[in-house]
């Protein structure tokens, strides 16, 4: 065979040798690549697992007044309170819708089952509110035979920085009528209190009323509405 026909074939298996080179060179690169991409899928797998449980959605309800425009937040009750805290909400829902409300007929059951639930300071208040002597007893606003009822619209329960558990914030609205079927005069509340439980009373009539020694340390309502402003005079342009 000639020798230039042999350089040929050498140059062309040079040149084949090099390409079967060239081609695993570039098919181990692919399956590296490949094989980091399915590590870092898996790893972003793995990491969306472990984050689900901190990702969650909590949907609110926002209430708006018509006739204030108050904003507040709808408290919902998903049923994992506590026992401890379902019962001081009963309390403090049956202490405001008995204790803010008159009525004649009901008045003096009202301030005795109050009473069972006041502290010593509290009651000799209440003893004082509820006074003929006083202007603004409910006794002398009410001789003309309106009555008031109350709605309480929320409950909400704060806790100091000590870690103690014994505020809480009530919203609710006192609607005030002439008389039977009389249109209600609304106005609406909001009481800040302070609570503690005590060793329930001897006394059976007090136990019927709070069985459990419930307790209203300081009570404290403001209107969450402020008073409406004086109407405008009015201008009179001379001629």
């Amino acid at each position: 065979m000639a020798p230039a026909i042999q350089d040929y074939f050498r140059e062309a298996a040079s040149w084949d040798r090099d390409r079967n080179a060239q081609f695993r060179r570039s098919a181990h690169a692919a399956w590296w690549v490949a094989g980091a991409g399915w590590v870092c899928a898996v790893a972003s797998s793995a990491a969306l697992v472990v984050l689900m449980p901190l990702k969650s959605v909590d949907p609110f309800v926002v209430r708006v007044d018509n006739s204030t425009g108050i904003v507040d937040v709808v408290p919902v009750y998903a049923g994992s309170a506590t026992p401890d805290e379902a019962v001081t909400r009963y309390f403090l829902t049956h202490y405001l819708s008995v204790c803010e409300r008159f009525n004649f007929a009901t008045a003096e059951s009202d301030y005795e089952e109050c009473g069972a639930f006041h502290s010593a300071q509290r009651n000799q208040a209440w003893s004082q509110l509820w006074a003929t002597s006083n202007p603004a007893s409910p006794l002398n606003l009410h001789k003309d035979g309106s009555t008031v009822r109350v709605q309480v619209n929320s409950v909400s329960f704060f806790t100091r920085s000590s870690g103690l558990t014994d505020l809480a914030q009530v919203r609710y609205l006192k609607a005030a009528s002439q008389g039977v079927g009389a249109e209600e005069s609304v106005t609406h509340w909001i009481a800040t209190i302070q609570y503690a439980y005590v060793d329930p009373s001897k006394d059976p009539k007090i136990r019927r009323w709070n069985p459990l020694g419930f307790k209203i340390v300081d009570f404290r309502a403001e209107s969450e509405v402020s008073a409406e402003p004086p109407p405008a005079k009015e201008l009179h342009h001379e001629p």
